[in-house]
């Protein structure tokens, strides 16, 4: 115990050791103790040393350290040290009094002890075991070991957790600790585990972290909250950034939703604490990610609707025009209002009905634009409202035409400011920086908007009293060729860059701004003599915006102005600058070092009022419009004539081209419906031939019953003897055979009633064919039609002609019938005239009359038959005769479909260039092995199914 007693600073006799030897001892000791307290005590004394000789503990001890943790798992406190301790030796802990020397070697030390910790991948996961233990002393110090290791060593270490079994899982177990201690440090761990790892990042989300780590938010009191919300940001970040799958799961689990109370600000927002203006910042942040231009469009878009019915826009308008609150907020608040509007229509259409509470109220625009053109508002807050407004006019044709509108005579109202007031206020202000935002976002009112471009054209400017108006394009031409009044503005180039690029934008794809712009005999001798010259690096991207504003006049040109057509205007250039001179000139602007951070991303980052030069937008089209000046440019009068030939005989060609696909589809649509209509006809022939089917087998279960009932007549008769019972039973027996005729004869009238209605369908189907026949041109298909129809035809006129002799036979066999009942009832009378009762014979009386006059009804519905069956007959000759006109018809209309085939033969060789094309691939697709089959080989398979149907027919 002396040697512990020397160790941890009691009076020792004799030379003190060094600390490398005492390190040394103590690391012998915990090697070879076999007693738990002795290496427990050692282990403690090497945590105590662990911060002064850091260097040595962690070269001698950490095998013996790791050794501990291995063995000694039953041992809380002893595991509790060895973490600890080496903590203190991987944890590069920043401290105020060292120096950057120090803290570097500090650092470079702390990496590696962290690579020879993690040389063996079974130690991380030894210290994601022990990070199950729940014991205090145990599961801190492991989470601040695994947190420092992921700060010196993260790609490997997360590389080690990835593919450790339920290695995140048990990491996310730590937000559910009760103590808050270990939670809040597990915070910072996960914040390390997700940076730039997408797949741990969506392991954590789809381990219900959002869930956790928003509750955990609302408990600590959202904005109001301490530095464990700031941690819970930070890791929803982390987790959201970038990461298209989080973001749509984050979407659909409707935690955009719970995001609404955290901007929920009350009317004194004086007094803001540091960190609540924090969290609200990286609240803020956390909207524009999900919102981000950089995201899927769709996914954007889902989000903005979202926001929009939850009730997230309204909340952050609310801010935006809320009094009190700090500056940074606000700017961040503009910006993230800004995304969430871009490229959203019905998001867009509320911000423009938003106003701010004033007296009287004035639209949310219109403060914001005040606030643009006001040279004392700071830097980055007009930043932020030109972003805004870009974002709000972003493909919002509804927008433009509104800005617009308060520019034009018609609108403009005295007694308010408007939008365009304010713009063109700041367009002509002193103030550079006003200048070229004012023209920037008059640009984005015009951007892709053709009906804008020219209403603007329309815009009168009171220059002076005294004189006349001028329009806004020539007050803008004005300006920039007044050099020495803008010499005395401060910034002359940020001003003139500003105008230029407005003037690009607004008469790009317009040929009437170009002819109004090209009317201004001051304009081109302007711009070439500002080409023309060599002038200092500063004016380099001016020139370079006069050879592009110059290219475009030369590119969208009508040549309705004859001192200024597309051709004079290339000679033009050939003559006082040079096209070599005026491509290098043009290409000055993409070279650029500010023109690639413009075009990086939408918003509007500059570090300096002095670097805000370049516009995203209009990065597009200089990228867009570049190619076509330098090829227009380089261009001669003849290769533009012929090119005019050659689009002008593409376009002959192609409308040619074009008829003739639409003559085929009409021909094509018409073979469908008349293949439709064959199908049509044959699946009715079917059904009628089964019906007929039916109908004889019925008609001889018919007859096979009526010669049972002969058979059984007979029988009867032979069998009288002339007793009353014998009388009541010939009399019951020819009730019964009358009923069975009655329901014979309904049977009949209902089959006949069934043919009549099939023969009402085919005249329907011959009235049909006779339109069709006078629609199409296809004979061979009308041939085969009527062929059908008139076998069908003679086909329902022999089933007539069958079941009406039937008829005539029933007939006969029922007249018999009723002579051999009578004959029968005369012959029994004489019998019963001593047995029978004259109560009982008038009751038999009556029942035969009864029976008489069925019999004639019969006779009479039989007759009846016989009349509509002779009608039926003449209907069908009718109808042979209209197949006779029908086919006269057909004969005409063949001989004008041979006239036309003779005219169509010459338009179809202009088709044999792509009928050509078509068998040659068909011909490649069969050398690749695929299946093909030719025209004439469907056509042949149709024939084919044809001839069968014609031969079922007959048969």
């Amino acid at each position: 115990m002396n040697f512990f007693r020397g160790v941890m600073g009691g009076q020792a006799t004799g030379p003190q050791p060094t600390g490398a030897e005492t390190i040394q001892k103590l690391c012998d000791r915990v090697a070879s103790s076999t007693l738990l307290e002795d290496r427990r005590d050692a282990v403690r004394a090497l945590k105590s040393l662990s911060k002064k000789y850091r260097m040595e503990v962690g070269t001698q001890a950490m095998d013996h350290l790791i050794h501990i943790l291995q063995t000694d798992r039953s041992d809380s406190e002893i595991l509790g040290y060895a973490l600890d301790t080496l903590y203190y030796i991987i944890c590069n802990d920043e401290e105020e009094e060292q120096d950057e020397n120090s803290q570097k070697q500090a650092d470079d030390l702390g990496i590696k002890f962290t690579e020879q910790f993690i040389q063996d991948p079974e130690h991380v996961t030894l210290l994601l075991s022990l990070l199950e233990e729940f014991d205090f002393h145990v599961r801190w110090p492991g989470v601040k070991l695994l947190t420092a290791l992921l700060k010196n060593q993260g790609v490997q270490v997360q590389g080690v957790i990835l593919v450790s079994p339920m290695g995140v899982s048990r990491l996310m177990d730590l937000l559910a600790d009760s103590r808050e201690v270990i939670r809040n440090d597990g915070l910072l761990l996960l914040q390390q585990l997700t940076k730039g790892n997408a797949s741990i990042q969506k392991i954590v989300a789809f381990e219900n972290a959002f869930e956790r780590l928003l509750d955990i938010i609302s408990e600590e009191g959202s904005s109001d909250g301490g530095i464990v919300v700031e941690d819970c940001l930070l890791l929803l970040l982390n987790l959201l950034k970038n990461n298209s799958s989080n973001q749509n799961f984050f979407k659909e689990g409707s935690y955009i939703q719970r995001m609404k109370p955290w901007f929920e600000v009350g009317d004194d927002n004086s007094g803001w604490s540091a960190q609540k203006v924090t969290n609200l910042h990286l609240m803020l942040q956390l909207v524009r990610v999900m919102v981000s231009p950089v995201n899927s469009p769709g996914a954007t878009s889902s989000c903005q609707k979202s926001m929009y019915q939850c009730g997230l826009l309204q909340q952050l308008c609310t801010i935006l025009m809320a009094t009190g609150v700090p500056a940074d907020i606000l700017t961040e608040t503009i910006n993230t209002v800004s995304e969430v509007i871009r490229g959203s229509q019905i998001n867009q259409d509320y911000f423009a009905s938003v106003n701010a509470p004033s007296n009287p109220p004035r639209p949310a625009i219109v403060v914001l634009l005040m606030s643009m053109v006001n040279e004392r508002q700071p830097f980055v807050l007009r930043c932020a409202v030109l972003y805004c407004f870009q974002c709000f006019l972003y493909k919002n044709q509804k927008g433009q035409g509104e800005i617009v509108a308060t520019l034009l005579p018609s609108t403009i109202d005295a007694n308010s400011i408007s939008a365009g007031q304010l713009l063109c206020g700041g367009l002509f202000s002193v103030d550079s920086l006003s200048n070229w935002c004012a023209a920037v976002a008059l640009a984005h009112a015009l951007q892709d908007n053709l009906t804008q471009k020219e209403q603007l054209l329309r815009v009168q400017l009171a220059t002076s009293l005294g004189k006349p108006p001028v329009s806004l394009l020539q007050q803008c031409t004005n300006i920039l060729s007044q050099g020495d009044k803008i010499v005395r503005r401060g910034s002359k180039v940020q001003t003139r860059v500003g105008l230029l690029m407005l003037l690009c934008t607004w008469i790009s794809n317009c040929p009437i701004a170009v002819t109004h712009f090209l009317h201004n005999q001051e304009n081109v001798p302007f711009l070439t003599a500002q080409i023309s010259e060599n002038l200092g690096e500063d004016e380099r991207l001016v020139q370079g915006l006069c050879a592009l504003l110059l290219g475009i006049c030369i590119c969208y040109n009508d040549n309705s102005l004859e001192n200024y057509t597309r051709e004079k205007l290339k000679q033009l250039i050939e003559k006082r600058i040079g096209k070599e001179n005026f491509v290098e000139k043009l290409c000055f602007i993409n070279k650029h070092e500010l023109y690639s951070r413009a075009a990086q991303k939408p918003q509007p980052v500059f570090p300096s009022p002095e670097q805000m030069l370049f516009d995203h937008e209009f990065t597009k089209l200089v990228k867009d419009l570049e190619g076509v000046i330098t090829k227009t440019v380089h261009k001669s009068s003849e290769e533009e004539k012929k090119e005019e030939e050659v689009k002008k005989t593409l376009e002959q060609h192609d409308n040619i081209v074009t008829q003739y696909k639409e003559l085929i589809r009409e021909q094509d649509s018409q073979l469908q419906e008349l293949k439709e209509q064959v199908a049509t006809l044959s699946s009715q022939n079917e059904q009628m031939q089964t019906t007929v089917t039916q109908q004889l087998a019925q008609i001889q279960q018919h007859k096979d019953q009526y010669n049972i009932l002969k058979l059984k007549i007979g029988k009867d008769n032979q069998s009288q003897s002339g007793s009353q019972g014998d009388g009541s039973q010939v009399n019951g027996l020819q009730t019964e055979e009358l009923t069975q005729l009655k329901e014979e004869l309904e049977e009949l009238r209902q089959q006949h009633a069934l043919l009549q209605t099939q023969l009402a369908d085919k005249d329907a189907i011959v009235n049909t064919l006779r339109s069709e026949v006078t629609a199409t041109t296809d004979s061979s298909v009308e041939g085969s039609e009527n062929t059908g129809l008139l076998k069908e035809l003679e086909a329902l006129r022999s089933q007539i002609q069958t079941q009406s002799s039937e008829i005539n036979q029933l007939k006969t066999e029922k007249q018999d019938l009723l002579r051999k009942v009578e004959s029968g009832f005369t012959d029994s009378a004489p019998t019963s005239d001593d047995t029978l009762d004259s109560a009982k014979m008038a009751e038999l009386e009556s029942r035969l009359a009864a029976q008489t006059s069925d019999a004639e009804r019969l006779k009479e519905e039989t007759e009846s038959l016989l009349q509509s069956r002779t009608e039926l007959e003449h209907q069908l000759a009718s109808a042979n005769s209209t197949v006779a006109i029908l086919q006269t018809e057909k004969s005409k209309l063949q001989t004008e479909v041979q006239e036309s085939k003779k005219e169509q033969d010459d338009l179809l060789m202009l088709l044999a260039d792509q009928d050509q094309k078509i068998h040659n691939l068909r011909q490649r697709l069969k050398d690749l092995g695929e299946m093909v089959e030719d025209e004439d080989d469907l056509d042949a398979r149709d024939q084919t199914d044809d001839d069968d149907e014609e031969d079922e027919d007959e048969d």
